[in-house]
């Protein structure tokens, strides 16, 4: 009999929902049309039924139908968010954007790619906390400042960034601001509804298909995001994503979103009582929270336990947990995070961050005084 382990790495994808995963498979099966097909019903089905996942995605976080263009995930979002600006950063001498040191591989990868092209980019470091505050981006904005990047909730520790607040400041300056929203989507959804000029959604972190996403461009006024495309060919979704819509992956993010917004409340509730749990739990160890325990989601914990090896542990507890070290993007490094050595913490606890994270309706059998007393007996004179 194979042995269940519970999955705790669902900041790094989460299982797809069975009822989602039986829309996907409508779309692909009986309703298979292409939206830009013009000349039949499939088509027409097709291209009403994305209209109806895009009205819904916009209403989520406040924004308008016309403003959500769908792409592949997070990272293809943050790509257009971030090179598509540059065009306009150029032609009006604005090349200077602040970021954190904290954001996902997405964002600094693309901003050093604009580094490259001559943009100057300030990556603020948030402290043991691991929190960027509103005061210290303000305290960097210069005239020629064409765009703040800033993530809603980091991967590896959970902590919430004042994106609401920081889009009230910004949104009567000339200043774009860019949320990576990967893991904030559905789970903080007043934050969203703040001006935020462009929001990057990831589906497979609430149930939905790996492979879809979608990027929020909010008009200031009558004006657009001056984004400029950086793919072509076909046009579609407003020239700046080309490509043959996914219908079924569309229809699966939409059918994903509305049932975990519908159940958002009892979510935040289970989720919190994992917690508690887990925590006390963990009290039989040694072990220190990694960021600000007070602003954080509330299914990711990030600790460090002294005395043990994070690599070591993930092996010892295989059996009975799924965990992970940090970002899933970033985890066959075996270096210390880049968030937590950005947090100014200690290169032994940077190394040996463990990140548990959870969706309670996917772990009801779990039991937190197993895996504490796995790492109790691990652990060089254990409480």
């Amino acid at each position: 009999m194979a042995v269940v382990v519970a999955y705790l790495d669902v900041a790094a994808t989460t299982r797809v929902d069975p009822r989602v995963a039986d829309v996907v498979l409508h779309w692909m099966t009986e309703e298979f049309g292409n939206a830009g097909s013009r000349t039949h019903e499939y088509g027409a089905r097709a291209k009403k039924a994305v209209q109806e996942a895009r009205a819904y995605l916009a209403g989520s976080v406040g924004a308008k139908t016309e403003e959500v263009i769908f792409t592949s995930g997070a990272t293809e979002s943050n790509n257009i968010a971030l090179l598509g600006m540059a065009p306009y950063g150029e032609k009006s001498e604005r090349r200077h954007i602040i970021t954190s040191a904290i954001e996902h591989k997405a964002v600094l990868e693309p901003l050093q790619h604009l580094q490259s092209r001559g943009f100057e980019v300030d990556f603020l470091e948030p402290g043991a906390s691991g929190r960027i505050e509103t005061e210290a981006v303000l305290a960097r904005l210069r005239p020629d400042t064409l765009l703040v990047s800033l993530m809603h909730v980091n991967n590896e520790t959970g902590v919430i960034q004042p994106v609401a607040e920081l889009a009230e400041k910004l949104c009567e300056t000339p200043t774009f601001l860019h949320v990576d929203a990967a893991q904030g989507y559905g789970k903080l959804p007043q934050d969203l509804k703040a001006p935020i000029d462009m929001i990057s959604i990831s589906g497979h972190k609430i149930g939905a298909p790996k492979g879809v996403g979608a990027l929020v461009t909010r008009r200031r006024g009558w004006d657009k995001v001056p984004l400029e495309p950086i793919m072509f060919g076909g046009g579609q979704e407003r020239k700046l994503r080309p490509g043959t819509l996914p219908v079924p992956l569309i229809m699966g993010l939409y059918e994903a979103a509305r049932i975990f917004n519908e159940g958002q409340a009892r979510w935040k509730r289970d989720a919190l009582a994992i917690r508690e749990r887990m925590l006390t739990a963990l009290g039989k160890t040694r072990f220190r929270i990694n960021g600000d325990a007070d602003r954080t989601v509330p299914h990711i914990l990030n600790v460090t336990f002294d005395g043990l090896n994070a690599e070591a542990l993930i092996v010892r507890l295989k059996s009975q947990v799924a965990v992970a070290t940090g970002s899933a993007c970033t985890s066959a490094a075996y270096t210390p995070s880049h968030v937590l050595t950005a947090m100014g913490l200690p290169e032994e606890v940077a190394t040996n961050g463990l990140r548990f994270s959870w969706f309670p309706s996917q772990i009801a059998d779990f039991d937190p005084e197993d895996v504490a007393a796995t790492i109790a007996r691990m652990q060089p004179d254990a409480v």
